[in-house]
This record gives C-alpha cells, structure tokens and sequence, in this order.
C-alpha cells in the first residue's frame, strides 16, 4: 500500500507543479510566490530543499526536467509571459572539507508569447534538445538549442496557432522513425528504456534493431533471426553495431506457427 507523506515546502503561495527528475531521485516544485525550489532525496527517503530562487516576476506555473544527457536542467513559464532554461552549475570547493557550491543559473528567457505561457514539456530525448511552450492566447512554439553546450542560444523552429487558449501540452513519447528494411508489415514497435534505440518485428521473422546517427537519421543497428528462420530475408546490415558473437549467442524458442493472417492478433 502507498502512503502520503506531507512535506513541508515552506512555499508562500499556492502550488502549482510538482515535477521528479528522470531518476525520481530530484523534484521541483514552482508556486504563485514566484519562486522554484529543487529537492533532493537521500539514502534514508528523506527530502530536503537544495535549491530556492525567484525564477519569474509572476507566478510560476509549470516545470520540466530535460533528459540527464543533457545536464541539470530546469524550464519554467510562468504568468508574466515568458518561459525560461535553468542550469545546475557546481562552483570550486571552497575548502577541501566542504561540497562544491552547486547553484542554478538562468540561461535564457523566451519571451515570444503576448499573454501568461501556461506549459513547458522537454522533448523525448531521442528528438533531441527540443522545447514546446503554450500560452493563454492559443499558440503552441517549440525551440530547439542547435548547441547542447551553449544553452543560452534557442531559436524558434515552429509558431502553431490553436485558436483557443491553451493550458497544457504533452509530448508523444513514442514517436517513431520511418523504417523499411522489413519489407513487409511490421507488426511491433518498441523502445528502449532510455529512448535510445527503437525495436522492430515484422512477418519476415527477424526483430530489427534501429539508433540514430549523429546526422539524426535512423540506421538499422543490428537483426535478429531464430533457427527455425533461416531461409527467411533477415540479413544484418553492413552498419552492424552489435558483434556478431553476441547475435549468435541469443536463443529464441519456437511457440507455435501462423498460418494466415486472421490468426495475428490485432491490439
């Protein structure tokens, strides 16, 4: 069974969000005080505040965690119109005995919208370092840091107009890459924990795994094949980044046979 357990944030205003990070092991929290507070949990479950600032001049109404690959870092909006990028930063130790100072530095501040920005969503990670803001007047924009190593440079890649004010927005987690290498259906689509590489099966037997390259284009990785299909069109790719020892060592069992199409469960 879950239990609650009250903490208290020592925020001045109303709550607005409560977002954890990747791990679930840091938590912000933004509130009408205009203020941000990062938490923190140690070994024993308890959460202490490591972090407080004003982050806005109205209040603050949602947060989103980027993916760790790209670092500690924050996105808020809030009322007074703008959205902005946080980063963790760790100073020098001021004595050998002490922790680094750790603090978060505001790196941008997106001031596009005209009215109160509403919602802030980090893309996937696999879309890079992307940026989707809303805002009350109905207009839906997404940045993008063309440098993940300079955070205070965003620009504008899409302006969608709704027509209707918007208060939330989310991203679809499981956006997939166009792939053909199957030549056939493709019946299943998977990623992987981390939305690194992406997982296929299709009606010529062979599971088909697919990364992206640093041009962000999608290539097959590596095929899998049981022994019962060896006569099938499976053939690993000559960009093959699995060895080919590994391939060899996987075992798959043979639970039945599908004779005609109607016997494919469809979900």
């Amino acid at each position: 069974m879950l239990e609650p357990n009250s903490i208290r944030t020592e925020h001045k205003d109303v709550i607005h969000d409560v977002v954890y990070d990747y791990y679930g092991q840091r938590m912000a929290t933004c509130s009408s005080d205009q203020t941000v507070k990062v938490w923190d949990q140690n070994e024993q479950g308890v959460w202490s505040v490591t972090a407080s600032w004003k982050a806005h001049s109205g209040s603050v109404w949602r947060l989103s965690w980027a993916h760790p690959e790209f670092g500690q870092v924050l996105a808020t909006c809030s009322f007074d119109r703008t959205a902005s990028v946080w980063e963790e930063t760790i100073g020098e130790k001021s004595s050998p005995t002490m922790a680094p100072v750790k603090r978060w530095v505001r790196r941008t501040n997106l001031v596009d919208s005209r009215t109160s920005v509403t919602d802030v969503k980090f893309a996937p990670k696999s879309q890079g370092l992307l940026l989707a803001t809303c805002s009350a007047d109905g207009v839906i924009r997404i940045y993008e840091a063309p440098d993940i190593m300079n955070l205070s440079q965003w620009t504008l890649q899409h302006e969608i107009a709704c027509k209707l004010p918007l208060s939330c927005l989310s991203w679809n987690q499981s956006i997939a890459p166009a792939v053909n290498d199957h030549y056939c259906t493709v019946w299943r689509v998977t990623w992987n924990i981390t939305g690194t590489m992406l997982a296929t099966t299709g009606d010529d037997g062979c599971i088909r795994m697919w990364k992206m390259n640093y041009m962000k284009n999608w290539r097959c990785a590596g095929s899998l094949k049981s022994e019962s299909e060896r006569n099938a069109d499976c053939e690993t790719p000559p960009l093959l980044s699995v060895t080919n020892g590994a391939i060899s060592q996987t075992k798959y069992y043979k639970k039945g046979t599908i004779t005609h199409p109607s016997q494919v469960p469809w979900h």
